[in-house]
This record gives C-alpha cells, sequence and structure tokens, in this order.
C-alpha cells in the first residue's frame, strides 16, 4: 500500500516521529506569498490613487491589481491552514505568523483599498458642496478603521478560543466559524472594485452605500453568527467523476466570466450567515411550544 503524505514528511531519524524539517517550509511558503499579496496591494492602491489623480478616473489597472492581489491572498490562505495539517506541520509560530499576515493583506490592505478607491475621489453634488468634506471622507476613514480595528478583534478571538460556539450552533457534525472570517470580508470588497474594473467610485451616493457595507462587514466579523467554515471536507479522499465534472465546469465559469462569478461567490458566502441567522429567527418564533403537562390534584 502506498504511504500518505504525512507518513512520507516523517523523519525516519526522529523519535517522535516529527515531520522533516522541509514540511514546515510549505505552509510558510504560502503564509509569506500572502504577506507579499497584502504588500503588493497597498502599493498598487496608492499607485492607482496617483494615476486617477492626473485626470484618469476610467478604468484603473493599479485598483485591479491590488483587488486580484487580495483575490490571490484569499487562496493562499486557505492552502497553508490545510497544508499545515495535512503534513502535521501545525505550530504556534505558524499560527501567529498567519495571523500577522492576515492582519497586513486582509485587514489593512483591504482598508486601504476601500478608502482610495470608493471616497477619495467622491464628488459633492452642487446644492450641498461641503458634504464630502463634513460628512463623506471623515465617515471613510473612521469606517475604513472600524473594518481594520474589527478584522484584527476577530483574529485574536479565533487565536484564543477553543471549540467556540456559534449564538446560533448548527449541526454537531459540522465545522462552522463564528463570525465572517476577515479573508472572506477581504474577498467581498476585492471582487467589488475587480467587478468594477477599478473605476474608482465618484458618485456621493455609491459611496453612502460603500460605507454601509463597510459597517456591516465590520459588524459580521465581531458577530457570533455562523458562517461554514468547509474544513471537514477532506481534499484527500476519493470523489466521484461527477465531482470532477462539477469542478471542471466551476473553474471553466471562472476562467470565462471571472469577475460576476468571483463577484457572485463573494456575495452569496457574505449572505449565507446573514439568511441563516434569519432563518433561525424565523424557525424559533414560529415553532410551537411544547404543550405543558397538567397537574392533577388528588
Amino acid at each position: 500500500m502506498g504511504k500518505s503524505l504525512q507518513e512520507r514528511l516523517i523523519d525516519p531519524n526522529s523519535p517522535d516521529r516529527r515531520p522533516r524539517r522541509a514540511a514546515y517550509a510549505l505552509p510558510t511558503f504560502f503564509t509569506a506569498a500572502n504577506v507579499f499579496l497584502g504588500f503588493y496591494a497597498i502599493i498598487k492602491a496608492f499607485e492607482g490613487v496617483m494615476l486617477a489623480m492626473n485626470g484618469t478616473l476610467g478604468k484603473n489597472p493599479h485598483f485591479e491589481a491590488a483587488a486580484m492581489a487580495i483575490g490571490v491572498a484569499v487562496f493562499c490562505d486557505g492552502i497553508d491552514g490545510r497544508l499545515a495539517r495535512m503534513t502535521n506541520t501545525v505550530s504556534d509560530f505558524g499560527r501567529e505568523l498567519d495571523s500577522l499576515a492576515d492582519v497586513i493583506t486582509f485587514g489593512i490592505a483591504p482598508a486601504v483599498l476601500a478608502f482610495t478607491w470608493g471616497i477619495h475621489f467622491i464628488t459633492a453634488p452642487s446644492w450641498q458642496p461641503g458634504i464630502v468634506q463634513d460628512y463623506i471622507r471623515p465617515a471613510g476613514y473612521f469606517l475604513s478603521f472600524l473594518y481594520l480595528l474589527c478584522g484584527s478583534m476577530r483574529l485574536a478571538r479565533f487565536n484564543i478560543q477553543k471549540n467556540p460556539m456559534p449564538s446560533n450552533p448548527g449541526r454537531p457534525d459540522r465545522k462552522y466559524f463564528v463570525g465572517l472570517a476577515i479573508p472572506a470580508a477581504a474577498g467581498l470588497v476585492a471582487s467589488i472594485v475587480y467587478a468594477c474594473e477599478g473605476i474608482p467610485l465618484t458618485n456621493y451616493i455609491w459611496a453612502g452605500a460603500w460605507l454601509a457595507l463597510l459597517g456591516l462587514l465590520s459588524f459580521l466579523m465581531i458577530s457570533t453568527w455562523r458562517y461554514p467554515s468547509f474544513k471537514d471536507i477532506n481534499l484527500l479522499r476519493p470523489r466521484s467523476p461527477l465531482t470532477f465534472v462539477v469542478v471542471g465546469c466551476f473553474i471553466f465559469m471562472i476562467w470565462s466570466f471571472t469577475q460576476p462569478v468571483l463577484l457572485g461567490m463573494s456575495v452569496a458566502y457574505v449572505s449565507c450567515g446573514i439568511l441563516i441567522r434569519i432563518g433561525g429567527i424565523i424557525r424559533r418564533r414560529f415553532r410551537p411550544t411544547p404543550p405543558h403537562p397538567e397537574h392533577q390534584v388528588g
């Protein structure tokens, strides 16, 4: 019988069957790529501002590149954790490094992109010229920072809690996130910018909707609502031919219709936690109360 991946990576000279040193480099490589992509997204957001300030308020390749970098980082973040579990190289160092990388790539970078793309170039209406400087821009500073703060708190809570329970528990045989994970929140910000081809917002009404979205994402990250984690999916388990057909169609859809498919995936995942919460409230409200037993008087 062939050896599993964990067995192949075990150091034969280790008395306690620890993995080889090279095995620890696999998840660390993807974490380092995560940090680089976050740094790259921040630089591209600044370059997008400089390009737009020169009078180019149309399609902005720098904002697009920043959004794409955050999207690729979401993929890398999912890979490094799975690799660490598959190779049995989970460690406290790797966990802390991953959290620091997430703060940069899914906290600072999306907050910078959200402000530079969605707030910086808003024009005021003629009937109230001071609305941008007095209200929209300060609100943009605050909600972009709030997004970063709530994302950092979400990561800190994830690191210290063991087997946390959401306020609306699901099936005991499934694994869930308590609150919206920060990569999913960053993925929604990036997918919207990417779907708009990096064209910065200039209308103050759209800016208000953008600020409301940042506030919603901030709340969802620190909430205790249930979100599926997909950690119970075993990638090494044999799959049926139908699974390969579905995966192939999914890859084709992403390749051919990248922007709407990625945006739809992000919106669907962020919305699922809200819908699950609303569904639970409705079920509890309309669930029939069990009858109270009658007390007989002798």
